[in-house]
């Protein structure tokens, strides 16, 4: 155990963005330290150019496996992996085929087909929202996803669509958020799902305001509007992180990919004491059997990274 040194290096939004990088933080680093009484080092870059840096210093250190949170890593990875062969690193939503990497990927349209279905249930107006953080095919998956969930459920759904920005600056955005949720209200817009980071807080904040619901992201975040949070799209990036510092610790750790999806267990919907009086038993029984029929592969839910386009 006292040669076993993993580490962790967040994306600029923190580690405490109560979002993606937080879901790495609290069931993945402070988790495994508090199982496994082994401390996982941390870095937290304050601008794009420390992400490499980061990673090297963790690197020239002797930690490893180096968990990095996020797509914006892959060529930090790419480089400082080719620099130190006989480290293991772990990328979080991207590939990087080096025989040292493992990369870890989610289906997350496959969660996001859960919270649509869930989303035109809840309507009243037929009529729901997706707001995106940046705009890349990552956060189009989530968007694409969740539109065929609304339209598998109720066909006459509209689904209005809104991305943030094109730079990693719009996963941290709630003033922008906050506007992009307001204009879809005003068109009748009365569920919101937000895949957009921290950006997501304005959103939630501005489905609170106006009386609609509001599906959270990446970490479970009916606690932070109760009430107002139907759901949220759970993406297990702390559980697979914990997961692959667990397997070098064991020995069995390999470089390569692993897709987590509904039945794998890394992504689902969240049902807590927070959100339980808003789905009924109903609703609850609908969308387990969806989900049911998406892992049996009866329900194919079309990927949008897999040809850039959302027909389905």
């Amino acid at each position: 155990a006292a040669d076993f040194a993993p580490a962790v290096v967040y994306d600029t939004a923190g580690k405490f963005d109560k979002s993606f990088n937080e879901a790495v933080f609290r069931n993945g680093a402070e988790k495994f330290a508090a199982d496994k009484g082994v401390r996982v080092r941390e870095f937290e870059p304050q601008n794009e150019e420390q992400r490499e840096q980061g990673l090297r210093r963790l690197a020239s250190r002797g930690q490893s496996p180096i968990v990095a949170v996020g797509f914006n890593y892959a060529s930090s990875v790419t480089k400082v992996a080719a620099e130190f062969p006989d480290v293991q690193f772990v990328i979080i939503d991207s590939v990087v085929d080096l025989p040292n990497v493992q990369s870890i990927v989610f289906s997350e349209h496959e969660g996001s087909f859960l919270v649509g279905a869930l989303a035109a249930m809840a309507s009243e107006t037929g009529k729901v929202g997706f707001v995106g953080g940046m705009d890349i095919p990552l956060i189009s998956k989530f968007g694409c996803g969740y539109e065929q969930g609304v339209k598998y459920q109720n066909p006459n759904a509209e689904v209005f669509q809104n991305m943030t920005g094109s730079t990693p600056a719009a996963f941290n955005d709630p003033a922008r958020g906050s506007e992009l949720a307001k204009s879809q209200i005003a068109k009748g817009a009365d569920v919101l799902f937000a895949a957009a980071g921290g950006t997501g807080i304005g959103v939630y904040q501005a489905a609170k305001d106006e009386g609609i619901y509001a599906i959270g992201v990446d970490s479970n975040q009916n606690f932070l509007q109760p009430g107002t949070m139907l759901t949220s799209m759970v993406k297990r990036v702390g559980v697979a992180a914990y997961g692959s510092w667990e397997e070098a610790q064991a020995g069995t750790w390999e470089g390569g990919v692993k897709v987590l999806g509904l039945a794998e267990g890394g992504v689902d919907y969240a049902l807590d004491q927070y959100n339980e009086d808003l789905i009924s038993d109903e609703m609850k029984s609908r969308v387990n059997d969806i989900k049911q029929m998406i892992i049996d592969g009866e329900i194919s839910v079309h990927d949008y990274s897999s040809d850039m386009s959302c027909n389905y």
